[in-house]
């Protein structure tokens, strides 16, 4: 896919990260997907100082204006739903008046009695990874059967309703998503990152020259959710 000459692959992260950019966006809890009236926080986290960045998402063909305006609540560099509906599903970051941005995270919100819980971020190649299929109506106990399938494929049976990659190797990126008795998850897509992998850009206030690259990769990312979307739509019957 190539935009004004910028080109990724089709396998790139959904998310535009960067550790050594200022700013992070953190979910709050910490995983993609999200049942229905539930409680989401969001918030733009930066070392030094969180205020000038403002919290947008790409949701229906449009990019929303901040928190607080149409959608959540804000408070300070936080910004709550409290009630979560199918329609905030989206591609979450943060923006800064300069043009500087934060990674960008793709968040599900279902409607369905399960959710896969699944790292909203990069894994990195040779760390470990628990992946949790989360019932909604779970008390204490977890669901007694659980099957996980990678990329449409049953990948493994569990009774514990979770799911654990001792060491992830980048032939584990894909589409997870878990069934039981009780139906099935939405899918996620899992990134996995090379331990040596190049870290790109630092897109920093005072580094101007790296913002149309910024903008470019936050546009790439939006893209590709789009077709990743696509085409799970199309495999769904």
């Amino acid at each position: 896919m190539c935009i004004y000459n910028y080109c990724i692959p089709l396998t790139m992260s959904l998310f535009v990260s960067d550790p050594q950019t200022s700013v992070s966006l953190k979910i709050r809890p910490n995983r993609t997907q999200h049942f229905t009236s539930k409680s989401l926080s969001l918030s733009c986290e930066e070392k030094s100082n969180s205020t000038g960045w403002r919290l947008k998402r790409y949701r229906e063909k449009a990019v929303e204006s901040e928190c607080g305006s149409n959608w959540g609540s804000i408070a300070g560099s936080t910004c709550t739903i409290r009630s979560t509906r199918k329609k905030d599903s989206g591609v979450y970051w943060c923006e800064y008046g300069s043009g500087e941005y934060s990674n960008a995270v793709n968040i599900t919100v279902a409607d369905g009695p399960l959710i896969l819980q699944s790292p909203p971020y990069p894994i990195t190649e040779g760390d470990s990874v628990t992946l949790h299929c989360t019932y909604r109506y779970q008390q204490t106990n977890p669901i007694p059967k659980v099957d996980f399938y990678k990329d449409g494929v049953l990948i493994r049976n569990a009774t514990t309703g979770e799911m654990t990659i001792p060491v992830v190797s980048k032939s584990d990126e894909g589409f997870y998503k878990c069934k039981s008795n009780e139906g099935e998850s939405p899918e996620s897509w899992v990134t996995v990152r090379g331990p040596t992998s190049p870290r790109g850009p630092t897109w920093t206030r005072n580094r101007t020259k790296n913002l149309p690259r910024a903008r470019l990769l936050i546009i790439c990312s939006v893209m590709l959710v789009l077709l990743l979307l696509d085409q799970v739509m199309c495999r769904t019957p």
